[in-house]
């Protein structure tokens, strides 16, 4: 199967205004993960914790509640993890590798169960503090976004190993930024250009490069693998941002599902807005994770 990965620049990108021309390029976000630099993170903020062999630090479906308040992410320092689904292995963590963010970001259940496979040190992270975290260091949210982006393209190239054909979607995804989110965004990027689309035509075709992501202010695109709707995305919600964590060419294709109106932020206005608004960057952070989970969940049919 074809990535997810959300899609393309508009076939005419904004001009750049003088002002934006005269300014320093901003480099792009880093596309490899820093185990050093994400080391001292969770060092700082987190706790350090003995694990011996065999233990379960958190088990598939368990979900925040009264019973169960733990939503810590963690990260390896010594020994190995097992990730597992349904009794079945999907993934072995070695030092240095972060696991278990999915239910601290987006409050959902965990998605599969980590067991220590020999023993362990790890540094746990509670969500809370993750969150006071990003605060004082908003920069770290490209870091977890280089990690999901990471994992997201692993977990369909295991798909299209395993030729599972994903679902067509049925409805929109649940939105994470609502109208006076939309706005200060738009205020603090200069009110962006609007590209204006009619419904049924393309916006971004496999191989295109990634240019912008794009907020929708109007209508639905809908995300395309062999002529079927893999994904919604409407109002309140982004597409086309793992191209610009990684750099990677688009693989699928987007279409205009209704008439509609986006707002496309380039990577350069992207790194400003994650940089100096970090409720933003924590949004996008929990939009990936659901789509992470979700696609998780589907490679272990």
């Amino acid at each position: 199967m074809e990535s997810l990965d959300f899609t393309q620049p508009a076939p005419v990108p904004p001009a750049e205004t003088p002002a934006e021309a005269s300014k320093p390029p901003v480099p792009p976000p880093a596309s490899t993960y820093d185990a050093a630099a994400a080391t001292a993170f969770f060092k700082e903020w987190g706790t350090v914790e003995s694990v011996s062999a065999g233990k379960v630090l958190f088990r598939e479906d368990e979900q925040r509640g009264f019973f169960s308040g733990d939503d810590r992410m963690y990260l390896l320092l010594e020994g190995t993890v097992g990730l597992s689904l349904d009794g079945k292995s999907i993934d072995t963590l070695n030092p240095g590798e972060i696991f278990g963010e999915m239910t601290s970001l987006a409050n959902t259940r965990r998605s599969a169960t980590a067991t220590a496979k020999s023993d362990c040190r790890v540094i746990a992270l509670e969500g809370s503090q993750f969150k006071k975290a990003i605060q004082r260091q908003p920069d770290f949210v490209l870091m977890m976004m280089t990690v999901m982006v990471n994992r997201f393209r692993l977990t369909l190239a295991r798909l299209a190993i395993k030729r599972t054909a994903l679902e067509a979607a049925e409805g929109e995804e649940d939105a994470v930024f609502d109208a006076n989110a939309l706005n200060r965004i738009s205020a603090a990027l200069d009110h962006p250009a609007s590209l204006r689309y009619l419904a049924g035509q393309t916006i971004i075709s496999p191989g295109d490069a990634g240019v912008f992501m794009y907020f929708p202010r109007e209508g639905r695109v809908a995300i395309m693998n062999q002529e079927r709707a893999l994904q919604r995305v409407g109002v309140g919600s982004v597409f086309g941002e793992m191209a610009l964590i990684d750099s990677a060419t688009r693989s699928a294709k987007v279409v205009a599902e209704t008439d509609c109106v986006l707002m496309a932020v380039s990577r350069a206005q992207f790194l400003q807005l994650v940089q100096s608004n970090p409720d933003i960057g924590l949004a996008l952070l929990k939009l990936l994770a659901r789509r992470l989970k979700a696609m998780t969940v589907r490679s272990s049919r």
